[in-house]
């Protein structure tokens, strides 16, 4: 018996990607991006560049036989100065929509934060080599989904036997933007991010524009999404601008107005919903700016604005969640497609008593499942915004 196995490289090519918006030509391979050229040509600050380019919800799709696949990448891996280097990013394979296996690549270039100043160093390293071995036999639908907090460039693909870019689902597509909840921020794992794990309980492809600490109504973010095709559209609003205290609130409701207006002009009917902050007790009711606390040893926020400023306009949580119900009851009137939920659904304070959240802004692993499901609840469910459409009867 001829159990010789032969190795086939295959270029990676956009054909074979999901999740990115653009993808760039570097001197090692491809770099998936979640904003476009232009919109990237327009990116005011370091954090936003980095976020964008951490491909959370990017995967690569194909069919094949092949039991052994390799990925050769370069990572670039963030770290904060003062805090211990973080675990290696994840990358999970799924074979017919389920996990299949996971690994890691070491080495890359790594990317040190200073959180109290925003300076970051650049340290160059080799690529390394995600590597599955043993998968089940015969054609199959794969998806790699990549590290979802690790600037990836893409060098090389190895099978063991030929593949093809995986054909339309047929899938409603779901774009979702919002903040680093939102993006994957203490998600252990790229398919344990809650848009990944909602999309997966409502039957819908992901398009994830979560951007940790990007979520700052930019008009080129609005452009964005006004052209690119989607189903579905969900825009998690308002943490970002209470967190970087960016606007007070006259300055607020009209931004609110313009992104929706924007992306309103290349979806006027699809179903738009519009979210709230879920809970953080910190920034409920004392405005920004959040400042990182290294008291006890560990990253932990907390807001440093004055509480008595909210009379002159200065933006909470509470103040958002409540613009955000009146603009999208404003609108709703002339706009029937358009949507809003209060993101204490998602998250609220029964949530936070039971597992509350480790640096006081961001969900553990168990906050992502419960805001997942809960998004699956109200908004895919039966009677929800996203709720599939029954197929007409046939004459």
């Amino acid at each position: 018996m001829n159990t010789e196995h032969h190795t086939i490289t295959t270029p990676v090519t956009p054909e074979l990607l999901r999740g990115a918006l653009d993808v760039e030509a570097t001197a090692h391979g491809l770099l998936p991006h979640r904003l476009p050229a232009r919109a990237r040509r327009q990116i005011p600050d370091e954090q936003l560049a980095m976020a964008e380019a951490q491909p959370s919800g990017v995967r690569l799709a194909f069919r094949t036989r092949a039991t052994s696949v390799e990925l050769d990448t370069l990572p670039t891996k963030r770290s904060y100065r003062g805090l211990p280097a973080p675990a290696d990013g994840v990358y999970d394979l799924l074979i017919d929509g389920g996990l299949a296996a996971q690994t890691t690549v070491s080495g890359g270039n790594v990317r040190t934060v200073d959180l109290a100043s925003g300076a970051a160093e650049l340290v160059e390293g080799p690529p390394g080599t995600a590597r599955f071995a043993g998968l089940p036999a015969g054609e199959k639908d794969v998806e790699i989904w990549l590290p979802h907090t690790e600037i990836t460039e893409l060098i090389a693909l190895r099978t063991d036997a030929p593949v093809e870019p995986a054909p339309d689902s047929g899938r409603r597509v779901w774009l979702h933007h919002g903040s680093s909840i939102s993006h994957g921020s203490n998600a252990t794992h790229p398919t344990a991010v809650w848009p990944a794990m909602a999309a997966a309980r409502g039957g819908v492809e992901l398009l994830n524009l979560g951007f940790g600490g990007g979520a700052l109504l930019d008009p080129f973010t609005a452009r964005a999404i006004r052209d690119t095709p989607a189903d579905l559209i969900s825009l998690k609003i308002g943490i970002n601008v209470v967190n970087a205290d960016a606007m007070r609130l006259r300055a607020f409701v009209p931004a609110v107005h313009g992104f929706l207006d924007t992306v309103r002009e290349g979806h006027p009917t699809t179903p738009l919903l519009v979210v709230s902050p879920v809970l953080c007790p910190v920034q409920e009711d004392t405005p920004g700016p959040l400042a990182p606390d290294f008291g006890s040893g560990t990253v932990r926020f907390k807001a440093t604005g004055d509480p008595a400023e909210r009379a002159a306009g200065r933006l909470t949580l509470t103040v958002v969640r409540d613009a955000l119900a009146r603009i999208v009851e404003q609108r709703a009137a002339e706009d029937p497609h358009l949507h809003h939920l209060d993101g204490r659904e998602l998250y609220g304070e029964r949530d936070y008593a039971e597992c509350p959240l480790p640096d006081e802004v961001h969900p553990d692993p168990e906050g992502h499942r419960r805001i997942a499901e809960n998004f699956a609840r109200h908004v895919f469910g039966a009677g929800g915004p996203f709720a599939a459409r029954p197929e007409p009867a046939l004459d």
